[in-house]
C-alpha cells in the first residue's frame, strides 16, 4: 500500500499529492463520490469508519523509501480527516509524521480540526467545505457557522485558510458565505454540483461569484466544470 498518491481527474484541481486516512465517512453527504470510486456499498462506507490498516506505519515506510519531502499533501479525498463522532488520533499522528519529514498538509473537512492547530504552521492549509446547505445530520460541530469560526481561529494562528465552495447547493447562500469568510480566508475554490439535478443557472452564478471574489480581493479558483458553463454562455 502506498498511502501518498498523485490525484487524477477533477481531484487534481485540489492538490498534487493526497492521502486518505479512514475507510469511510459518517457525514452521509448525498453527493459523495467516494463509495463509487472505492466500489463500496454506500451504507457500509458511511457506517464503517476506522483508520486504514497500518496507515501511519505504511506512510512512514513510503516516505523513507521514496524520499518524500517538501510536498503539500491533501487530507483527504475519499474521507474526512475529522469524521464527526470518531477518534481522530490517527489524523494527528499522520500530520505529525508529514510535518516531521519536511512536508506540509492541506486539510479539507466538514468536521473540527481545532485540536491539531498546534501542529500546523504558515505553510500549511486548513480548509472547510461550505456548500450552502445542510447535507447531513450531526450535532453543533457540523453546522456551517461553527466550521467558519474554526477557520477564523486557524487564520488568527497564522495558518493558511481556504474554503471549498463545492459542490454549490444553494447559490445565494454560497454568495453570502463568500462575503462572510472573506476577512479570514486566504483562498476559495468554487465548483458546481455534478451528476445530480439542480435548478441553478451555473453561468450566472459563476459570473456573480467571480465578480464578488474580485470585488473582495479574494484569491479564488473556479473549478473547470463551472468555468466551462460560464464560457459556454458567452
Amino acid at each position: 500500500m502506498k498511502p501518498i498518491y498523485v490525484p487524477k481527474g477533477k481531484a487534481k484541481e485540489y492538490g498534487d499529492y493526497a492521502l486518505n486516512i479512514y475507510t469511510g465517512c459518517p457525514h452521509r453527504c448525498f453527493y459523495c463520490f467516494a463509495p463509487n470510486v472505492l466500489r463500496r456499498e454506500k451504507e457500509q462506507f458511511h457506517a464503517v469508519v476506522k483508520p486504514r490498516e497500518n496507515i501511519v506505519e505504511e506512510t512512514r515506510k513510503q516516505i523513507e523509501k521514496e524520499g518524500i519531502t517538501g510536498k503539500l499533501i491533501h487530507l483527504c479525498f475519499t474521507c474526512d480527516p475529522y469524521p464527526l463522532g470518531h477518534d481522530t488520533t490517527v489524523t494527528r499522528e499522520i500530520i505529525s509524521l508529514l510535518k516531521s519529514t519536511g512536508n506540509n498538509v492541506q486539510i479539507l473537512t466538514k468536521g473540527n480540526g481545532r485540536r491539531d492547530f498546534d501542529l500546523l504552521g504558515p505553510e500549511d492549509w486548513y480548509g472547510i467545505t461550505l456548500d450552502g446547505g445542510l447535507t447531513f445530520k450531526h450535532e453543533v460541530a457540523s453546522f456551517p457557522v461553527t466550521r467558519a469560526e474554526t477557520l477564523r481561529e486557524a487564520h488568527a494562528r497564522g495558518i493558511k485558510t481556504w474554503v471549498s465552495f463545492e459542490p454549490v447547493l444553494n447559490a445565494e447562500t454560497v454568495l453570502k458565505n463568500i462575503k462572510y469568510v472573506a476577512e479570514f480566508v486566504d483562498k476559495v475554490k468554487i465548483g458546481k454540483l455534478n451528476y445530480h439535478p439542480s435548478d441553478i443557472d451555473w453561468a450566472e452564478f459563476g459570473r456573480k461569484a467571480e465578480s464578488l471574489c474580485q470585488k473582495l480581493g479574494l484569491d479564488y479558483y473556479i473549478k473547470e466544470s463551472l468555468r466551462a458553463e460560464m464560457e459556454a454562455a458567452k
